[in-house]
């Protein structure tokens, strides 16, 4: 009997077949477009982390207005004027100080680097300072070129000049001593010597041309009388002529830029 029930065959058991839609699942498809949609969101946000004001608003209007939101018009472009400053001018005149100020600033200057006392600093009623320098310390005697030995006060004399609120004139005088050479007068050694210290600035880069003029008197202003040789040691000289009021004395008006005014 129980042969008969192994040669029996086994019938194959069918899975039924299953009825499903093609294609993706319905919350596949929700799930994907808002992911897509957040994807969109953040990076729309990183987009605007660096903004400027101005594009951020208009990035707002245009997100609005993907959203059916038209109640405000997106912003147009504008521009914010800006207006330029003054340029600053490295010798431009501070008008705060005033003359006895600077007075005293140079005095104690002059000690501080150690001047020789040739270098006589004097003050003028009408805010004018002079730095009156002796012949002997920037030329030799009867010559316009400057003294190699001289180099190192010109550029202390510049250094102390460049920051003040004042315009420099440069003047040359000498004694009544007739010049040796006959082709050159007093007038115009004075004033050749007056045009070297202030070539010796402007080649330098000391002082700029705009702050300077140079004038020669020859023997026509003498501080004292020229009735001995100590006298006249004392009338050869270079004054540095500095004035608050940068109108008046400068002989600056009509000079164009890059000359040597007179």
């Amino acid at each position: 009997m129980a042969d008969n029930d192994q040669n029996v065959p086994c019938e194959e058991i069918k899975c039924p077949k299953c009825n499903c839609v093609a294609g993706a699942p319905a919350w596949m498809t929700t799930f994907a477009d808002l992911v897509t949609l957040l994807l969109t969101f953040f990076v729309l946000l990183l987009s605007m982390a660096n903004m400027e004001e101005v594009k951020f608003a208009e990035a707002s209007a245009s997100i609005r207005s993907a959203f059916g939101a038209h109640s405000m018009p997106a912003p147009s472009k504008f521009s914010i004027p800006i207006i330029p400053s003054t340029p600053e001018s490295k010798f431009a005149p501070i008008q705060t100080e005033t003359a006895l100020k600077v007075y005293k600033r140079i005095q104690a200057q002059l000690k501080s680097d150690n001047i020789p006392d040739d270098v006589e600093l004097i003050k003028k009623e009408d805010d004018t300072i002079i730095l009156r320098v002796n012949e002997s310390i920037l030329f030799k005697k009867g010559t316009a070129v400057v003294s190699p030995t001289a180099y190192p006060i010109l550029r202390s004399l510049a250094d102390i000049i460049r920051p003040l609120p004042m315009r420099l004139r440069i003047e040359g005088h000498t004694d009544n001593t007739p010049v040796s050479k006959r082709q050159i007068g007093n007038w115009n050694l004075s004033v050749d010597r007056a045009v070297s210290v202030m070539r010796f600035f402007k080649k330098s880069d000391l002082l700029p041309l705009d702050r300077m003029s140079a004038n020669g008197y020859g023997s026509d202003r003498p501080v004292v009388p020229n009735t001995n040789a100590a006298n006249m040691a004392k009338n050869r000289r270079v004054d540095f002529v500095l004035r608050t009021n940068n109108n008046i004395g400068m002989g600056l008006k009509g000079a164009s830029p890059g000359e040597l005014p007179f």
